[in-house]
């Protein structure tokens, strides 16, 4: 356990420091692709609720996609962080205005919003996951505090990856509860994976 967490440590240290050596521009141009990307997709048109996020510094910006979603009248929720049991909830918004920063000044929905429960969506429910890394077969490193680890098994839907293509490893450190993505988006294509 203590070498697969170090193993961790330092492919989060490495790839932490190549997203912040991005220029600006090309950091830009990258997420954008992404994100158009994202919106080409089926996955993404017969969608009716998009479980999305509020980019913190370095991640890939799918603010347009949020926008997106909006304007087609999807269902969107974002999810809010609850520090102290270590536990994270979707909740649905109806425009980023009502984001405010949360846990770790990232920006999050009130607690007063409608909450998205797994258990119940009996519609087409995707969920867009950010990560440092992600492999080949789709199993992301995050940044270690196991929100998503602890929400996606309950999650029913779609799950995709939105990553660089060189931010795609042959293979990431993993126990037996983590879980693969079921597409991941690059900025240089889309590539549908079969695991899990």
């Amino acid at each position: 356990m203590y070498e697969i967490r170090t193993q961790k440590n330092e492919i989060r240290a490495r790839y932490k420091d190549k997203r912040a050596s991005l220029a600006p521009e090309q950091k830009r141009a990258r997420d954008a692709k992404v994100c158009s990307l994202f919106l080409q997709l089926a996955t993404f048109r017969f969608a009716d609720t998009l479980l999305l996020y509020a980019p913190k510094s370095g991640e890939i910006d799918i603010n347009p996609v949020i926008d997106r979603a909006l304007e087609l009248g999807k269902r969107v929720a974002l999810p809010r962080c609850d520090a102290e049991r270590a536990k994270m909830t979707y909740h649905f918004i109806t425009s980023r205005s009502q984001l405010k920063p949360g846990a770790f000044g990232i920006l999050e929905p009130d607690a007063s919003l409608p909450v998205y429960d797994p258990l119940t969506d009996e519609g087409n429910a995707v969920c867009v996951v950010p990560a440092l890394v992600f492999d080949k077969n789709g199993f992301r490193l995050g940044y270690g505090k196991g929100y998503y680890d602890r929400y996606l098994p309950a999650f029913k839907g779609t799950k995709v990856g939105v990553i660089y293509q060189d931010f795609i490893l042959n293979r990431v450190p993993r126990g037996r509860y983590d879980l693969a993505v079921d597409v991941m988006v690059t900025d240089k294509g889309v590539r549908a994976l079969s695991v899990n």
